[in-house]
């Protein structure tokens, strides 16, 4: 969600502070702000929308010192206004804040002598520290009793005034790293903040709180004792954020997916399936239980059909934010398995405290590996998408795929529920798809021209059957997330059990639909469409398109696949047709209204 950025520097911190929240525009925020110290003065600007507001201010307004922190704030208590962006400042302290502070209103009802301006959480953790501060702690031990004080989610960055040489900064649920530079020292949300001023990283852990100097990083665990923590150089690649060429970030990670599923597929050769086997081994497994959230979760549901059918092994598919809430029962003979791009998914995390010691294994996937998801699963398997800075994942859900395809694979041969002459095909299949989607690439002119029409809709239906159907929710979360049109995706099936209401001539219906073992279904569901007037947009095959292409609105054919891998070359189309028909809406295609790119709080 938000972003969080700390200099100690060598110079002027304003311009530095406004070009590291630059690099956490892709999470998403509505407000921006900084604080600085200078000559013992702490002062700060800030501004609503987007950063170049705040950029305004600055040059009307400038704001100078070696020693700052800045924000960039997604609301959540309050509006975006002035008043409520970051960083909130009482008194001698400025604070700014990720996550949420759960027992506010209880620490507000303690501060009666305190007068707060704004509608915020994070308010009151500035004002607690300043009440400390008053009772004459000093800066350091004002805001480690502060934290003692707080319930919730956080990653904090305190600054003092008269404190040039120190920033505190502490991770409770969110996350927060250290850099390290010459003589300077950075504090940021992640590492791509800090890319342009270190590559030296050292990530806090759950519970840890850091006085940072110029000197260097004192840190210290939840128990306050002190703590050592890995510094980590972290590849350049890592931290680039350049659209190529491309009109947005998310066109460039479209057209990245061959490249990077290629690494992907190549990660998961032999050699790492020889060690995968090793490690985990699922023979006994009685049940898998997936974990996830947004589009991770879709990917987790097209897992269910694969592990399902090629492993022959039961699964549950669930939604981060309500998994521990109905407590499940889960077996010791059970995997969980939790799929977060970030790695940092609040709920997703939560879910995964909640199984840990109660299964036999917990695995993630995930496109961090030293995030907090990956560090605490007893197996982590990276999907090597590289950033990704658009808000709607495209290529983190390709690669997702890649990853969870291997593994049912593996899964199906350890428990001999396919032979190796099926694997060996199916991994041909996986080694094609990086050809298949440079191929389904190709067909963007064709579906921009489409979409031209659709972008005039107020509602859309997605249509598919087997692992199609998740593809089909994908596709209209992808087309809501970023063209504002609402969309639903639906079973083939259920169409005629209450959506079938729906279909008149403006309601598009967009069906997915390979030539499989399915197909003669899911085109008598298309037909019942068609008889209603709708408007039906088929994506399928050859084959397909010359059995059941005629009459329908238009037809988009992709290549030949195994049907069972589909979902994987599907999902070009689908994230195509979102993202073109945002052109013709013209709305913010990277950040789309409301969204954040890393949820970090439940």
């Amino acid at each position: 969600m938000c972003g969080i950025v700390g200099v100690l520097g060598n110079h002027e911190v304003a311009p530095i502070l406004v070009e590291a929240l630059k690099r956490l525009e892709y999470r998403g925020y509505d407000s921006a702000g900084i604080a600085t110290v200078r000559d013992g003065v702490l002062d700060r600007r800030r501004a609503v929308g987007k950063l170049v507001n705040l950029s305004d201010a600055l040059v009307h307004d400038p704001l100078s010192g070696k020693s700052g922190i800045g924000h960039t704030r997604w609301a959540t208590h309050g509006g975006p206004s002035v008043a409520n962006a970051h960083p909130h400042q009482a008194g001698r302290v400025a604070v700014v804040h990720n996550g949420i502070i759960e027992n506010f209103k209880e620490l507000r009802d303690k501060l009666p002598h305190r007068e707060f301006v704004s509608e915020t959480d994070t308010e009151t953790v500035a004002q607690l520290c300043e009440d400390f501060l008053d009772q004459g702690m000093s800066p350091r031990d004002a805001a480690v009793e502060t934290l003692r004080h707080l319930d919730g989610a956080y990653a904090l960055a305190f600054l003092f005034e008269g404190e040039e040489d120190l920033i505190v900064a502490a991770r409770m649920g969110s996350p927060l790293a250290i850099g390290h530079g010459e003589g300077e020292m950075f504090v940021g949300s992640d590492a791509i903040a800090l890319g342009p001023m270190t590559n030296r990283i050292t990530y806090l852990e759950e519970g840890d709180h850091a006085f940072v100097t110029r000197a260097g990083v004192e840190i210290r665990d939840a128990a306050g004792q002190l703590a050592d923590r890995e510094m980590q150089t972290v590849p350049a690649q890592s931290m680039q954020l350049d659209k190529g060429g491309h009109r947005h970030f998310m066109a460039k990670e479209i057209f990245e997916q061959p490249v990077v599923l290629s690494d992907c597929l190549g990660h998961y050769a032999e050699s790492e399936t020889a060690r995968l086997s090793e490690q985990l081994d699922f023979t006994c497994t009685d049940r898998m239980i997936f974990v996830a959230c947004g589009t991770a979760y879709y990917a987790c549901a097209v897992a269910k059909y694969w592990f399902e059918q090629i492993a022959g092994i039961p699964c549950d598919v669930d939604i981060a934010s309500e998994f521990r809430y109905r407590q499940p029962p889960v077996s010791d003979r059970s995997v969980a398995l939790f799929v977060s791009q970030s790695g940092e998914t609040a709920d997703t995390l939560a879910a995964l405290r909640y199984v840990k010691d109660r299964v036999a294994r917990v695995v993630s996937v995930v496109n961090v590996a030293g995030s907090s998801i990956a560090r605490e699963s007893d197996l982590a398997l990276p999907i090597l998408a590289g950033v990704e800075v658009g808000v709607a994942s495209t290529k983190a859900f390709m690669n997702q795929l890649g990853a969870l395809a291997n593994l049912a694979i593996l899964a199906g041969r350890q428990r001999g529920h396919i032979d190796e002459a099926r694997a060996a095909e199916l991994h041909e299949t996986l080694r094609g798809m990086p050809g298949l989607i440079n191929q389904a690439l190709a067909l963007e002119s064709k579906i921009a021209a489409q979409t031209a029409e659709l972008s005039e809709a107020a509602s859309v239906l997605f249509l598919g059957r087997g692992a199609m159907f998740p593809l089909a929710l994908e596709g209209a979360l992808k087309l809501k997330e970023i063209s504002y049109i609402h969309a639903e995706g639906y079973a083939s099936g259920e169409l005629k059990h209450g959506p079938i209401a729906l279909i008149d001539k403006s309601v598009p219906v967009i069906v997915f639909a390979p030539k499989d073992a399915l197909f003669e279904k899911t085109i008598s569901n298309m037909q019942e469409v068609m008889a209603r007037d709708g408007k039906v947009w088929l994506v399928t095959d050859a084959e397909g398109a010359a059995q059941a292409g005629e009459g329908t609105w238009s037809t988009l054919v992709m290549p030949k696949v195994d049907p069972i891998l589909a979902p994987m070359l599907y999902a070009v189309a689908a994230q195509l047709i979102a993202y073109h028909t945002a052109l013709h809406k013209g709305t913010d295609v990277d950040q789309p209204r409301n969204l954040a790119k890393s949820v970090t709080v439940e």
